[in-house]
């Protein structure tokens, strides 16, 4: 049976226009080491695509050949329809923002935004005009006298963005740009990328181990694994329609359950799951044969957690008793055992203020349910 969602065609954008970066069969090797394994990918024009992956999955050695600063083992990179792979950094139509931002601590805000186009012997009127309006754009002007270590990490963030942006590249690549800085002004600084990407338009690519950040900054995300990209996808594609166990278990959090599929229609399966001591009942067809192994990929939010046994019976439905509980202020984390002695993790937002009296508390037994759309079956 097919799927839900067919393949969309990567050669192009939505819109029909060519892929602005297209790496085809793009492979580094590090004597046996093989860091990138023939990564085919295209990067549409103006969109913040993120590479996202565990450290030593291959992104910040694929992001290094964009640049220019590895050479590939085989392979081609065109950006804007020309081949960059032979050319050094310099005469690429790129910039590179590092994860330690790499200010030059003599320099003034003003003077390392303005050393590039220095370098470039830019005129000096153009040189202040560009500067000022860059400064301008990253809220730093009332700063340009002041050194980096004057600076807070999210203004010193802004510095080395307003450089690299000032040379006007066709591409910018970021390694782990919020890295350095606390929770909090990762998450301000983040929505403040977007705006300015969308301001200049300049196409960024991003590298990333953080989840939220992919989500949050994305486009669409490339996800990674041993120097393959295992999926391409918006993040609701990715997160919602994971195509393997290997997305669905690394970004959020997921109850896998491994199962035998036992009735195969055009728009639902069913899914016996031994660790559940049930059936999935999923609202969505696979491509594989009854009797196949399955896993079946349910996140913590999409489940409901009740004292009392949902109305009817069937399938999507299984008692258990709560062993943990974590309390996150926006939202209430339970894990339920169930009979067969698996945990379900459980996710519930906390819409409304309650006393402790009307929570669930540790073993109280409790019925859990869900959806058919809600659970995703994978074959790999």
């Amino acid at each position: 049976m097919s799927n839900t969602r067919p393949e969309q065609r990567p050669e192009a954008g939505p819109d029909g226009t060519e892929p602005y970066v297209r790496l085809e069969r793009l492979t580094k090797k590090f004597g046996e080491f093989v860091a990138v394994d023939d990564v085919t990918l295209n990067i549409r024009r103006g969109e913040i695509f993120c590479l996202l992956g565990a450290s030593g999955c291959g992104k910040t050695t694929l992001l290094r050949m964009l640049a220019g600063f590895e050479q590939p083992t085989s392979g081609s990179i065109r950006i804007d329809g020309v081949d960059v792979t032979a050319l050094p950094p310099y005469e690429r139509p790129v910039n590179m923002m590092f994860q330690s931002y790499a200010l030059f601590p003599h320099m003034t805000v003003e003077q390392n935004v303005a050393f590039g186009l220095r370098q470039d012997r830019v005129p000096r009127a153009a040189i202040r005009t560009r500067v000022a309006a860059m400064l301008e754009l990253v809220r730093m002007r009332e700063f340009a006298r002041r050194k980096p270590h004057q600076l807070s990490g999210g203004q010193r963030q802004r510095v080395a963005l307003a450089r690299s942006l000032v040379k006007q590249p066709k591409l910018l690549l970021l390694d782990e740009p919020l890295a350095a800085l606390d929770k909090k002004l990762r998450q301000h600084t983040q929505f403040e990328l977007i705006n300015i990407q969308e301001t200049l338009g300049v196409t960024f690519v991003v590298v990333t181990h953080d989840q939220e950040e992919a989500m949050t900054l994305a486009t669409r995300i490339g996800v990674m694994n041993h120097g393959e990209i295992i999926q391409v996808g918006t993040p609701t594609d990715i997160y919602e329609y994971p195509n393997s166990r290997f997305v669905a278990d690394f970004i959020g959090s997921v109850n896998l359950f491994e199962g035998r599929l036992i009735e195969d229609e055009p728009d639902y399966v069913r899914v016996a799951a031994p660790e559940l001591g049930g059936v999935f009942h999923v609202g969505h067809g696979v491509s594989a044969a009854p009797g196949a192994t399955v896993w079946v990929a349910l996140r913590p939010e999409k489940i409901q957690i009740s004292r009392t046994a949902p109305d009817g019976a069937g399938d999507n439905r299984v008692a258990g008793v709560v062993s943990e509980i974590a309390y996150l202020g926006d939202q209430s984390v339970y894990l339920v055992r169930l009979a067969t002695g698996r945990q379900v993790r459980v996710t519930q937002p906390n819409i409304v203020r309650q006393s402790s009296a009307g929570r669930l508390t540790w073993d109280e037994p409790v019925w859990l349910s869900w959806e058919p759309g809600s659970p995703v079956v994978v074959t790999q």
